[in-house]
């Protein structure tokens, strides 16, 4: 199995229950809207029917260990079962749904064309939906994503986030994946660790950063400083814009300050999600 689970994962998930535990919600415990009284977030961005399956051993384990989660189907392999027993990644016993067994191929038909699902899957309620202060609570460090599309490299993001210990991302309603199966396997699990928000308008929630304590960097490769040769506060938010189109004219505006990542040679730029893994450890490194 790709990437394996460290062996704790078993009593992560035992722990799914306890209330007052926030993973991706601090919404009232119980309940899948959060406490601004808004739709769940999942449910937002155009994900289609065959979306409502989270897949792949990380996603489904880290959705089982989210007390914010309410499980509704579980399918499994023969050889999913085994190899999640072989690493020690025990299933909860209070499971509120039966565990049902299926053929690679029948689960398979449940998901996206060529989804890789490595033998299970989890239909599970959406995540509540957070407003920014709610997402803020407790972190220094937060992503920003001004209209990023692709679920892989808002996946990928939201896995650089919890590595590097940005405890929330901020989203737009529109123009942004469904937080959904493909975006929950590229995130391999950090979906259910970084708070998300997805808010209707980008510059009042930076506007509202801001009033929160945090500095407010823009991502930018004509930015006009190095991002390693700024001096920070300790609450920064780092803002990113879509593959080509870069950041908007008003989020560029709104930002405290543009920077850029420092680079050899004539190729200056980097996938954002790549992008957000530099810039991410850069922050993390000051705090070492």
């Amino acid at each position: 199995m790709h990437e394996p689970e460290s062996s704790n994962i078993s009593a992560r998930m035992s722990r799914r229950k306890q209330q007052g535990k926030f993973s991706n919600s601090s919404a009232t415990s119980g309940s899948p809207r959060g406490r601004n009284g808004r739709s769940p977030a999942g449910g937002k961005g155009g994900g289609g029917a065959n979306d409502a399956y989270l897949y792949g051993f990380h996603a489904v384990l880290a959705a089982l260990a989210n007390p914010a989660r309410l499980a509704e189907r579980l399918v499994l392999t023969r050889n999913a079962e085994t190899e999640l027993a072989r690493q020690g990644a025990r299933l909860p016993a209070d499971l509120p749904v039966r565990l049902e067994i299926m053929e690679n191929e029948d689960i398979a038909a449940l998901l996206p064309a060529g989804a890789v699902h490595q033998g299970i899957a989890l239909r599970a309620s959406p995540l509540p939906d957070l407003d920014v202060v709610e997402a803020c609570e407790g972190t220094n460090r937060v992503v920003v994503l001004d209209q990023v599309t692709d679920p892989h490299n808002f996946g990928a993001i939201l896995r650089s986030a919890a590595v590097f210990g940005a405890g929330a991302l901020i989203t737009t309603e529109r123009n942004s994946p469904s937080l959904g199966g493909v975006l929950a396997k590229a995130a391999s699990g950090a979906l259910e660790l970084v708070r998300v928000a997805r808010i209707t308008n980008l510059v009042r929630a930076i506007e509202e950063l801001k009033e929160l304590g945090f500095e407010v960097v823009g991502l930018d490769g004509e930015g006009e400083a190095s991002l390693p040769d700024l001096k920070l506060s300790p609450r920064v938010a780092l803002v990113l814009g879509a593959e080509g189109a870069g950041l908007r004219r008003l989020t560029r505006e709104h930002c405290d300050l543009l920077a850029r990542l420092p680079a050899a040679g004539g190729m200056k730029s980097l996938n954002v999600s790549n992008a957000a893994a530099v810039a991410l450890y850069e922050l993390f490194r000051r705090n070492l």
